[in-house]
């Protein structure tokens, strides 16, 4: 699958492909995309300390590192399951310029090993899961998802009901599940899956994203 390095609107890289006529990150801005959704609406709206996040698409490392960065500012614990079928390459990964946010950190997270926990710091755990989506595993519940899969126009198994029934008994009593998606068929799978579902103003050049929220009882 080919895949080509894009400039977004706020100078950060991101990764195009041709075949999907998908981007990773929104065009508008990588960063910024990553921040209002990802850390904005799902980090930091969760009091949970530690923290355990899971992400259905580890793509450039983009949530993770800045996950990492967010939680040092906060002082929280994170245990962090990335989830990604298809790993960028090294000479994918040395062109792309999110490095220049902590070259350090952003080595540790391409470097280190799959199927294992690599502590990238004193209080930031990653572990990297290489699988698909419907077949990955992560043990335990997570009290916060990032949910960034590509579209549900090219991806629509990996925006199912039956996906989502999943996705909700791994997700903990009052974890939240984010993501960029609003539409009608999205939000409708996530309801029947059990989640309580709130739309949120989105990111430059987006007008609303979902946050969902698994019930306490």
């Amino acid at each position: 699958m080919e895949r080509r390095i894009k400039k977004t609107g706020d100078g950060s890289h991101t990764i195009y492909i041709p075949d999907l006529d998908e981007h990773y990150h929104s065009i508008q801005g990588a960063v910024a995309e990553s921040m209002h959704i990802y850390i904005g609406a799902g980090f930091d709206f969760s009091d949970r300390d530690p923290v355990r996040v899971l992400e259905f698409g580890l793509g450039t490392g983009l949530n993770v590192l800045l996950t990492l960065q967010r939680a040092e500012l906060t002082g929280r614990k994170v245990f962090y399951h990335a989830i990604e079928k298809y790993p960028l390459s090294k000479t994918e990964l040395d062109f792309l310029n999110l490095s220049e946010l902590d070259p350090v950190v952003f080595r540790s997270i391409h470097e280190a090993g799959w199927s294992t926990a690599t502590q990238i710091s004193a209080s930031f755990a990653l572990y990297k899961e290489k699988s698909d989506f419907r077949e990955a595993s992560p043990s335990g519940q997570f009290d916060v998802i990032y949910y960034d899969a590509f579209g549900p126009e090219v991806q629509p198994a990996l925006w199912s009901a039956e996906i989502f029934s999943k996705v909700f008994q791994m997700t903990s009593p009052g974890g939240v599940l984010v993501t960029y998606s609003s539409k009608g068929q999205v939000r409708r799978n996530l309801a029947a899956a059990g989640f309580l579902i709130e739309k949120l103003p989105g990111p430059k050049g987006k007008r609303e994203i979902l946050r969902a929220m698994r019930p306490v009882v």
